[in-house]
C-alpha cells in the first residue's frame, strides 16, 4: 500500500516562498509518475505540477512556470514542490499523488491512484 503524507504548508504574504515535500513509502517508485493538485473550496482539484521518477521529466501547469519547481530525492523518496513568487490565487489545499503507470496523462485527476491528505497554503496580500 502506497502512502504519501505532505508536509510544509503554511500562510506566507504575497511573494513569498514555501517548499512543499511529499515522503512516499510502501512501493518502489522508480517507475511513478508524481503529482501535486491543488483545490479551493467550492472548485475542482487542479494539476500543478509532476515529475517522472526514473527519468526527472517535469510538467508544469501555464499559472505556475517559472515560480515553482518540482523535484525528487530518490534517497529519501520524496517529492518536493519549491513555490516562489506566491500570489494570492495561489491559496488552496496542495494533494501529492502517485500513479504507478507512470501514463501520459500527466494532468488529469483520474491518473492517480494514490493521494495525501492534503497540507494548506495561504497566501496573503
Amino acid at each position: 500500500q502506497v502512502q504519501l503524507v505532505e508536509s510544509g504548508g503554511g500562510l506566507v504574504q504575497a511573494g513569498g516562498s514555501l517548499r512543499l515535500s511529499c515522503a512516499a513509502s510502501g512501493r518502489t517508485f522508480s517507475t511513478y509518475l508524481m503529482g501535486w493538485f491543488r483545490q479551493d473550496p467550492g472548485k475542482e482539484r487542479e494539476f500543478v505540477a509532476a515529475i517522472r521518477w526514473s527519468s526527472g521529466r517535469t510538467y508544469y501547469t501555464d499559472s505556475v512556470k517559472g515560480r515553482f519547481t518540482i523535484s525528487r530525492d530518490n534517497a529519501k523518496n520524496t517529492v518536493y514542490l519549491q513555490m516562489s513568487s506566491l500570489k494570492p490565487e495561489d491559496t488552496a489545499v496542495y494533494y501529492c499523488a502517485a500513479d504507478p503507470s507512470g501514463s501520459s496523462f500527466v494532468t488529469s485527476v483520474t491518473a492517480y491512484d494514490y493521494w495525501g491528505q492534503g497540507t494548506r497554503v495561504t497566501v496573503s496580500s
